[in-house]
């Protein structure tokens, strides 16, 4: 827990190597070290995994969903059990997102208003509203340590109009989502959005950050954008958030986003591609990405990695793991998730010790040309 010297929500800068950052931020349930990437456990659990394994992984947040827990168990339930770190046996800090993203991506079963959004439920139809001082409350009954403000997430492409008239409300959720805030555990996050643009990107940053908050992130990338695109922003968008506030780029990404984002001073990620690579068979490794169904690694006795220490490479060949994912066996996405899982924290953990020592540009070059050099499998050439 936070001592007296180090309260929650205190963000220590403990090196910098251009805008690569190492930091540390305080939160309710412990510290987190800088840069981080964060487990995506949506619905209280992420998956195929459980707490204990997340921890010897390496994780050090877990993020849930706002939405999704709503509806399922509901907020007031997992009050009732003693909050979500209870309730998920997790004792690490968790954030939780606001729901807002549903504004975007279930598009066809909301309405939405200035006051807030009003969702029809993916699960049976019934209606439920999300407005920010309901998002605000939800995440305070589950206990969240990180909470997200309510936004709105628009997707690409959109018109100057449409950009401006969502930057605008998003602003005016924001002042709202922190007027509701009553619990000092929890660390209100506001949301840069702006579109594709750059200008608005600024302007929303310029607006977003008159509001005195514990931290900052940039939302609406990964939204059917070209990537190229967000790469080419963040240059420009990143650096400028405040400097002794924790910067958050929510959604992303690839390992080789990952190493793009920190060079340019982001400190926290999170994404679903690990889990859901790994349940579909795509697995992260220093020589690239691996497609375990393929024909080649039926009677491969090698690790997945002989580079990775987690507990599938220590244990398991890739012929088994082939066997296992073909068999369409539950331990393929254990051991696969367990693995992707580890190789994203431990590029973190490497990225951390880097920057610390001053040898961030040599590891991100090397590391940036390693994963570049097969980022995307030739589809054509897989044979099953």
């Amino acid at each position: 827990m936070p001592t007296p010297s180090q309260p929650t929500g205190h963000f220590e800068l403990l090196s910098e190597v251009g805008h690569a950052r190492a930091g540390r931020l305080q939160t309710h349930h412990g510290p987190i070290e800088t840069p981080v990437f964060m487990a995506v456990g949506t619905k209280a659990t992420v998956k195929a995994m459980t707490p204990e394994e997340l921890k010897s992984s390496g994780c050090q947040v877990v993020l849930g969903n706002t939405y999704h827990l709503h509806l399922r168990p509901g907020e007031k339930t997992v009050a009732k059990l003693g909050g979500l770190h209870k309730f998920m046996n997790w004792s690490g800090p968790i954030l939780t997102d606001s729901g807002g993203f549903q504004v975007f991506s279930l598009s066809g079963l909301r309405k939405l208003t200035e006051e807030g959004v009003e969702f029809r439920s993916h699960l049976d139809g019934a209606k439920h509203f999300l407005s920010p001082e309901t998002s605000m409350q939800i995440q305070m009954d589950l206990g969240s340590d990180i909470i997200m403000a309510f936004d709105e997430c628009l997707q690409y492409p959109a018109t100057p109009e449409q950009i401006q008239k969502s930057m605008d409300l998003t602003i005016r959720w924001l002042k709202r989502s922190k007027a509701a805030m009553t619990r000092s555990e929890s660390l209100l996050f506001g949301i840069v959005q702006g579109g594709l643009d750059l200008s608005s990107r600024l302007k929303s940053l310029e607006m977003t950050c008159e509001v005195d908050l514990p931290g900052y992130a940039l939302g609406g990338f990964s939204v059917g954008e070209p990537i190229e695109l967000m790469h080419k922003l963040l240059p420009d968008v990143a650096p400028r958030l405040p400097r002794h506030k924790p910067r958050y780029l929510m959604g992303v990404g690839t390992p080789l986003d990952l190493l793009i984002a920190i060079d340019n001073g982001i400190d926290m990620f999170d994404c679903v591609l690990p889990t859901r690579s790994a349940r579909n068979g795509t697995l992260y490794t220093w020589s690239g990405k691996v497609s375990i169904k393929r024909t080649e690694y039926r009677e491969d006795p090698r690790p997945l990695d002989p580079e990775c220490d987690c507990y599938t490479c220590t244990n398991y060949s890739r012929a088994y793991l082939r066997h296992l994912f073909m068999s369409d066996e539950i331990l393929s996405a254990r051991l696969n998730t367990i693995h992707n899982l580890h190789f994203y924290f431990s590029l973190m953990s490497q990225a951390r010790a880097h920057i610390k020592a001053g040898s961030w540009p040599e590891f991100r070059d090397r590391s940036m040309g390693r994963v570049a050099r097969a980022a995307a499998l030739d589809s054509a050439s897989v044979t099953l």
